[in-house]
């Protein structure tokens, strides 16, 4: 075994079974991993300095694919079900065994890095890949240790083990498919294998911090967060993939803190990444000019966007491979994000959705109890792109604004979140991203200045003393008017042809959440069981 790279780890490889490789290369900065990439034809670079690259057949998460693995350690707490499916310590045995011969003979590039910005409970990671822009994405996602002495004695708490060349045999391993995303949390360890979507690294450690970090009292949270004039005017949104996430925080009057991912302590909120990764279809320099400029900068890995190969242009319209094309980027490329990655308590909760039925308003004041029960729902659409097999919005529900990465009970997150809006007096509001005018297909995607406007609005008090209407079937509180945003857009209703087949809509989608609650209702309040909607 040959090691070469910057900074060589003390802690090697042998240590975890990975032995016989060719050369192991260790914590190689960016630069050094443009010239592998390329050297390697794993990537273009395009005109002004991005890397483009190519993911395959798989240009989303394989959620169908991920398994924790059922041990003594962990047996009693993991949220056991669709979302964690079991598999036995034997057969990940002998998947891994197969994944490090797999290994021999190979290079291998190394990542030392953390997850988690607060000291507190910031993990030591290593990310392991047979792939120079995959460790570059890692590299630009996870938080870089840059002292090397520190770097040289990193001892990971945590590995991922990256091999998209290798695939599983179902009928051997017990999968579903040839992917896999195997979560062991007695060794500390996640091995991902027969996909190169780069996603699935960074999601597995947020299951990793979603494990850990609630049990130590720290709420885990799908999220993105900003601050406004200073670092206790925070602002966290929830939200699945495709909800707004990444855009609305991303908003040059605020200090961004990060776009994905964030633990709330007694503290305060801090980032768990070091790095964003944004949707960049369409992306338009007007409405959206901080992401846009990280697509044209030395550093950011442009997955699956299109290029022209003679000019080395890009084209952020084209869906030529996926509507789920990603921009990957160290957060620095963000003019106004902090560095440090933490900031104070939340002032305001912002709960985003992706409403495909067009029916809740674009805007509404929640109570606390209204606050958990869109918590636990998560309802939104899976938006085209984000998972396989997702060719158009597709009404959906996941708890926590995040369930394909809940390793705990939902309910152990929303007491939580609960303690936390309690104690720190937040207030909560859900912003509807989706469709107006009626549902997908009929209706129009919500204007992005709109909204835009609504979240200003309710970040700077441009809500205050408005009037508010109760939304008949749902029960939340509407504004009668908003800044910069017309009246009757506030009111879904009134923007449909049809009033009578709003109805019928919304009465449908009532249905949806009711059914859908059952699941939590012996784990919540009353005031929580009646803050659904109103049938």
């Amino acid at each position: 075994m040959e090691e070469q790279g910057r900074i060589h780890g003390q802690h090697g490889l042998e240590e975890i079974g990975i032995r016989n490789v060719n050369t192991v290369w260790w914590n190689l900065n960016t630069p050094a991993l443009y010239e592998h990439a390329l050297q390697r034809h794993e990537a273009l670079l395009a005109h002004l300095g991005p890397l483009v690259v190519r993911t395959g057949q798989f240009t989303g998460r394989s959620p169908n694919d991920k398994y924790v693995v059922k041990e003594p350690s962990s047996e009693g707490v993991v949220w056991w079900g669709p979302v964690n499916q079991p598999i036995d310590e034997e057969r990940y045995r002998a998947l891994r065994a197969r994944l490090t011969a797999y290994f021999q003979g190979k290079d291998l590039y190394v990542e030392d890095c953390y997850i988690g910005a607060d000291p507190a409970t910031q993990m030591p990671i290593r990310v392991i890949t047979e792939t120079a822009w995959h460790k570059l994405f890692a590299r630009n996602m996870f938080l870089r240790e840059r002292d090397p002495e520190k770097l040289a004695g990193h001892k990971p708490e945590f590995n991922i083990i990256h091999a998209p060349g290798f695939n599983a045999d179902p009928q051997l391993d017990g999968t579903h498919s040839e992917v896999f995303v195997l979560v062991h949390f007695g060794r500390k360890e996640t091995i991902i294998g027969g996909t190169s979507y780069a996603g699935e690294i960074k999601k597995a450690m947020f299951t990793v911090m979603n494990y850990y970090l609630p049990r130590r009292g720290v709420l885990s949270m799908h999220c993105s967060a900003n601050y406004g004039k200073d670092e206790n005017d925070v602002a966290i949104f929830f939200g699945l993939s495709g909800t707004g996430k990444t855009t609305l925080s991303a908003d040059p009057e605020r200090t961004l803190i990060g776009d994905d991912e964030h633990g709330w302590s007694d503290e305060g909120v801090f980032n768990f990444e070091g790095g964003c990764y944004a949707k960049v279809i369409g992306l338009d320099p007007k409405t959206e000019p901080e992401i846009y400029e990280t697509t044209r900068r030395f550093g950011t890995i442009l997955e699956n966007v299109a290029i022209d190969t003679r000019s080395r242009r890009v084209d952020l319209g084209s869906d030529a491979f996926t509507e789920n094309t990603r921009a990957s980027y160290p957060i620095s490329h963000i003019p106004n994000a902090t560095r440090a990655g933490r900031a104070g308590h939340p002032k305001t909760i912002i709960m985003l959705t992706c409403d495909a039925f067009g029916v809740l308003p674009p805007v509404a004041r929640l109570s606390n109890a209204q606050a958990m029960y869109h918590f636990l729902s998560g309802y939104t659409a899976k938006v085209a792109g984000t998972e396989r097999g997702v060719t158009e919005p597709q009404a959906t529900f996941s708890a926590c604004f995040g369930a394909p990465f809940m390793a705990l009970k939902p309910s152990v997150y929303a007491d939580l979140l609960g303690q936390k809006i309690v104690g720190h007096d937040v207030q909560t509001w859900l912003i509807n991203t989706g469709w107006s005018g009626g549902p997908y297909g009929i209706g129009e995607r919500m204007s992005l200045p709109y909204t835009r406007a609504m979240v200003r609005a309710v970040l700077n008090g441009g809500l205050d003393g408005v009037p508010l209407k109760e939304d008949p079937v749902f029960g939340v509180q509407v504004p009668e008017a908003c800044p910069d945003v017309p009246s009757e857009v506030l009111q879904p209703r009134s923007t449909w042809q049809a009033p009578a087949a709003y109805d019928q809509q919304a009465r449908e989608l009532a249905g949806m959440f009711v059914e859908n609650f059952k699941q939590f209702e012996a784990d919540v309040s009353k005031e929580v069981r009646a803050a659904g909607p109103q049938m």
